[in-house]
């Protein structure tokens, strides 16, 4: 095996590895953040989906196929059909989310309404169905079987037919969505460009007003998707400009054999890109990425991070919980202890009037009074005496621990 041979296949291996962990985490965040389980990280989940299956299956494929694997026709073709497969399901799910971020950012009010997440999941099973339907259709008979010779050797060009790769996959099912998902995107940004000025002035106006931020959240999601697009576009439009090449020139436009090798793995090296996207422009995949590898560390309110305790063992926790509770009476019993001094202070400001000689309604309220007085406290001493000495019991206590 050639040296050229020997980086393409460690090629391979590093963008099959990167594309299969980064979008595995993609999945594990979503499925363990409510935040992040919306209708629009569905389709999410399903484009990483598909590019994670690309590290798992399409990378190795493509390196067993470039040394001549399979022997078997079929399987050659069916090993070849399976890039242009998860190419069909990534680029219809770009589809589904460009019009998913029109839908909600044209009828923000229809689409909370409407758009659920059992509805965008049958949105992504009908996108799988349809791509991986597109891009089998060489397994169903259109391939060139009927030029296969002694001397026949699997590769992506003796099995699958370029009329098919150029015509039907790359101009019908790559360039018309593209065309469709940049109209739709510049759609959007020109509704982003005319309510800016009622955004602004709704928040001078009221600067929490929930609409606006929503809004601002729904622009921020469109832009990164965007961002998503153009790179798929870059990444994949090459590799076909080289095969429209080869059915339209042929010998006459020749070009090296290790572009082609470059273009390959640009191609595959997309499915790699988009976690990263994630990561840089969402806020939420950034906080759950942030948790699944900072373990001790817990989001606050503000969405930012601070150090948090490791969970205690029950003993301690019981130890804790024992403590709270008995703040808890503390505080229950300083209140208590705040109404004996409001009862005494009123108390004694009765006794000191009626010791001054004010006049008394009757004998039975000056009795009762006295007693009363007399009867808070065991010694015969006043009431707010007695309070006091409680509230300095307390305070010690506390002091203590």
């Amino acid at each position: 095996m050639d040296v050229t041979s020997q980086v393409y296949i460690a090629a391979e291996a590093i963008v099959g590895v990167f594309s299969f962990v980064g979008n595995f985490l993609v999945l594990i965040a979503i499925f363990k953040n409510y935040q992040l389980q919306t209708a629009t990280n569905c389709f999410i989940a399903s484009l990483a989906t598909a590019d994670m299956l690309v590290g798992l299956v399409v990378a190795p494929l493509a390196a067993v196929s470039f040394v001549g694997w399979p022997n078997n026709f079929l399987g050659c073709v069916f090993t070849n059909s399976i890039v242009v497969a998860f190419t069909q399901v990534s680029i219809f799910n770009l589809l589904a989310v460009a019009m998913e971020r029109f839908y909600a950012i044209k009828h923000p009010f229809s689409y909370q309404k409407n758009m659920t997440i059992h509805r965008a999941i049958g949105a992504n099973a009908m996108v799988w169905c349809i791509g991986l339907l597109f891009g089998f259709l060489p397994v169903f008979g259109w391939n060139l079987g009927d030029l296969v010779t002694d001397e026949w050797t699997c590769n992506f060009v003796t099995v699958i037919d370029m009329e098919y790769v150029v015509y039907f996959h790359f101009l019908g099912c790559i360039i018309v969505p593209l065309i469709f998902i940049m109209a739709i995107y510049f759609y959007i940004f020109s509704i982003v460009r005319k309510q800016m000025s009622q955004i602004a002035a709704l928040e001078i106006s009221a600067p929490n007003q929930p609409s606006s931020s929503k809004f601002k959240k729904e622009i921020k999601a469109a832009k990164s998707l965007a961002i998503v697009i153009v790179l798929f576009a870059i990444s994949w439009i090459p590799i076909h400009v080289l095969n429209t090449m080869s059915l339209l020139c042929g010998a006459d436009c020749p070009y090296p054999f290790q572009l082609l090798l470059v273009t390959i793995i640009l191609s595959h090296a997309n499915s790699a890109m988009n976690p990263f996207l994630y990561a840089y422009g969402n806020s939420h995949f950034k906080t759950a990425f942030k948790k699944m590898f900072c373990r001790h560390y817990v989001e606050d309110n503000n969405s930012t991070f601070v150090p948090s305790s490791r969970t205690l063992p029950p003993k301690r926790q019981n130890g804790v919980q024992a403590y709270q509770d008995n703040k808890s009476n503390e505080t229950l019993n300083a209140g208590q202890l705040s109404q004996n001094i409001q009862n005494s202070a009123e108390s004694d400001r009765k006794s000191t009037n009626n010791a001054n000689g004010e006049p008394a309604f009757n004998g039975a309220s000056r009795s009762s009074s006295a007693n009363s007085a007399n009867s808070s406290s065991p010694t015969g001493g006043s009431s707010s005496s007695q309070v006091k000495m409680q509230i300095y019991s307390v305070e010690n206590n506390t002091s203590k621990e």
